[in-house]
Formats: C-alpha cells, sequence, structure tokens
C-alpha cells in the first residue's frame, strides 16, 4: 500500500472539530449538545449580504479575476480606510476565508525551514498551516496569570535566530479574547524593525472590541509597510463564515505580485461568496452596535458565572467572541470528550474546545480549554450550568 506522506502524518487535527464524532453521537442519543467549541455565530447574517446574493441575476458563473471582484476590492479598500488603514483595491488579494489568506502569505514570504514565533495559545490552525507551507513554529508563552497579555520584547529576542522570518499575531485574539494595545505592537514593531521580519497580523475579529477599547491595526505601524501583511475574513464580523471570503492586503508590491501567482493557481476566489461579501459592505452601523451590545451580555453573563465556579478562573476578554478558562481538572482533552460520552444534565451536555490544541508547547493547556460565546444567553445560562454540575462529577477533578 502507497505511504502517506510526512506532512499528512504531521497535520495535527483541529481541537476544534476533533470531537465531532462524539457530538454526534450525544445527538442520536437524543441529548441537547451546546456549541461552546467553535466560533459559530448564532448572529443572523445581514440582510443586505443575503439580499445580494438573492437579487444576483449573472446567467454565468464565471471565474473571477485571481484577485477577486474588482468592484468588491474596490469597496474593500473604502471599508480600510474608514478604519484608518490607507491602502488601495491593488493592495490585496481576495482569498478563500481567512485560511487561505495565512497560507498563500506564509507560502509567499517562507521558505521550508523558516521559523516564526507565534506567542501562544494562538488559533490551532497555524500548526497547520505551518505544516502545509513547511514552516516552524517556535512558541512564546504568555500566560492566563496576566490575562494572556503580549510577552515582553525580551522574551521575543531570545527565540531570534538566522531562521527567524516573521512574527505571527492574531488581534483581537483567537482563542484568548486578549486585545493587544497600540503600545504592545509598537514593542513588537521594534524587534521588527530590528530583525526585518515580517508581521503577519490576523485581524479576523476588528469590529469585537469591547469597553472602550478600539483596534489598532498593524497596518498602522509606521515603517513597516513592506514587513505588515494583513491575513482577514468576512466570517464573523458579518456572521457568514460559510462564504468562504477573506483577504490578504500588503503594501509590499513584491508580495502581492509573488501571491498573484499562488491565488492564479487556485484560478478563483469563490463567485457567490465575493457577491455576499460586497452586499455586506452596505451593512448599517445599527446592525454592529446590536452585535456589540450582545456579546458583551453574553461576556459578561459568562465570565462571572464561570469565576463563582470552585477552582475555575475566566479573564475577562477585551475582544472577539472567546475566551481561554482554567479549570480543576486533569485533562482538557479527557474531560472535554467524557463530556459528549458519559455526561448529562436534563438530556442536555456541551461541547467544549480543550485548550492543548491552541499550544505549540507540549504539555501546555492541559487544564484549559476554549469557550465561544457565540450563543444567546439563555442557552449560555444551560451550558453553564451544565459545566458546574460537570465538574463536580468528573472524576478527573483536580480540587
Amino acid at each position: 500500500m502507497p505511504r502517506i506522506s510526512e506532512k499528512g502524518l504531521a497535520m495535527p487535527a483541529s481541537p476544534i472539530r476533533k470531537l465531532v464524532p462524539y457530538a454526534e453521537e450525544a445527538k442520536r442519543k437524543g441529548r441537547k449538545v451546546y456549541h461552546l467549541n467553535i466560533g459559530q455565530p448564532d448572529i443572523p447574517t445581514p440582510k443586505e449580504a443575503l439580499d445580494a446574493v438573492k437579487n444576483c441575476d449573472i446567467k454565468v458563473v464565471e471565474y473571477s479575476h485571481s484577485a477577486g471582484i474588482e468592484s468588491y476590492r474596490r469597496g474593500l479598500a473604502k471599508y480600510y480606510q474608514n478604519v484608518g488603514i490607507d491602502i488601495t483595491h491593488n493592495d490585496m488579494i481576495i482569498t478563500a476565508g481567512g485560511s487561505e489568506a495565512i497560507t498563500i502569505a506564509f507560502l509567499t514570504c517562507l521558505n521550508p525551514g523558516d521559523e516564526v514565533i507565534i506567542p501562544e495559545p494562538f488559533y490551532a490552525n497555524y500548526n497547520g498551516f505551518a505544516v502545509q507551507a513547511g514552516v516552524v513554529v517556535k512558541p512564546i508563552v504568555s500566560s492566563i496569570e496576566n490575562d494572556f497579555a503580549l510577552p515582553p520584547v525580551e522574551e521575543f529576542e531570545k527565540l531570534i535566530t538566522p531562521k527567524t522570518k516573521g512574527i505571527v499575531i492574531c488581534n483581537p485574539n483567537n482563542p484568548t479574547g486578549y486585545l493587544y494595545s497600540k503600545e504592545e505592537l509598537e514593542q513588537l514593531a521594534t524587534i521588527v524593525k530590528k530583525h526585518d521580519l515580517y508581521l503577519f497580523s490576523d485581524e479576523v475579529y476588528r469590529e469585537f472590541c469591547y469597553d472602550g477599547n478600539s483596534h489598532f491595526s498593524a497596518m498602522m505601524l509606521e515603517g513597516l509597510e513592506n514587513n505588515v501583511i494583513l491575513m482577514d475574513s468576512v466570517s464573523k464580523r458579518y456572521s457568514m463564515c460559510g462564504v468562504r471570503i477573506g483577504a490578504l492586503v500588503t503594501r509590499n508590491k513584491e508580495v502581492i505580485a509573488t501571491a498573484m501567482k499562488f491565488a492564479q493557481a487556485r484560478l478563483s476566489p469563490p463567485s457567490f461568496g465575493q457577491i455576499a461579501a460586497e452586499g455586506a459592505l452596505n451593512t448599517p452601523a445599527e446592525y454592529f452596535k446590536e452585535v456589540y451590545d450582545e456579546y458583551i451580555k453574553r461576556r459578561d453573563f459568562m465570565v462571572e458565572a464561570l469565576n463563582k465556579m470552585e477552582g475555575v478562573y475566566c479573564p475577562k476578554p477585551k475582544g472577539a467572541f472567546y475566551t481561554v478558562v482554567k479549570l480543576p481538572i486533569d485533562d482538557s482533552d479527557k474531560f472535554a470528550q467524557w463530556l459528549l460520552e458519559h455526561f448529562e444534565h436534563n438530556n442536555q451536555t456541551v461541547m467544549l474546545a480543550p485548550a492543548t490544541g491552541f499550544y505549540s508547547t507540549p504539555g501546555l493547556g492541559k487544564n484549559e480549554v476554549r469557550i465561544a460565546y457565540v450563543l444567546n444567553v439563555d442557552d449560555l445560562k444551560n451550558a453553564i450550568e451544565c459545566l458546574d454540575i460537570a465538574l463536580k462529577q468528573y472524576p478527573g477533578r483536580t480540587l
């Protein structure tokens, strides 16, 4: 029998999706499963996006330009300009979700064996994208003890080697909900300038910044015009994860020209996804105000409820709609599986994402899980009640 590739064997399973078979089995048993494991909001997609697809009268679904439909790119450029990012439609390539933007960015800027530094815990799929590109992830640990703030510049310096070619950040952060400040990004910029690195900035959750905090984009850092690669997506901003539309944005002309070759190789991004995304650009401000208020309500309920539980610590996220929570358990992977296989309360249970999959350093995240507060407050109340009872019954409880 032919062998599987080394990359295939090295490819990590998703901590967000690997427990799906257990969730499906729980549902077959008639149990209600509250999905706190995945960033799939229950917020309605804007009517403007749905109407753009419904009212589309094209007769042939053609390939678009490999960089994406020009009218969409021009509209998206105006969106960025309105949030203080001065770019044009020629400074971007529309991609099949943020995932393809990250993959193309890695393939364009990095050689196999090159190293990127990423504060952990980090979005689990960065590990998979790195495996695809043959890139080595060098994790730098951020701690729940200080709510996952950016590690000191000195810690980054310790990891710099001749193979270091970039730093990856997610701001606001998935999975922690931490929002990097302008000051933290400026500290990071000193390292990027000193060692002439790429700064890959995943800013998918830009619209979700709370408590009066504003988002400062890495694209706003002065003197890094050729260093910053912005990766973005419409999935969370407009609650339409399934359209699979993202963007790679940079002022570096050589990067754009090279990335275009990868974009041409995959032909074009999804047509109907682009139509929906272009329609979404007309979403009124009231939509975002309502979404903001809803997430604040969900976050505040969840943080308060979790921190009332014995042995549980939940930082208060400043952005996105996730948090990493410390639990009194022996093994988050075992616990998450046990919840689906063996636990039920009023014929209900909870699906969580073990935090081990959001770390690259072996052994970290054993007593942590990522929770996505993407359900309405009534469902969150039921889910948190289930979790509270489950923690008291779990055989591997450490208190």
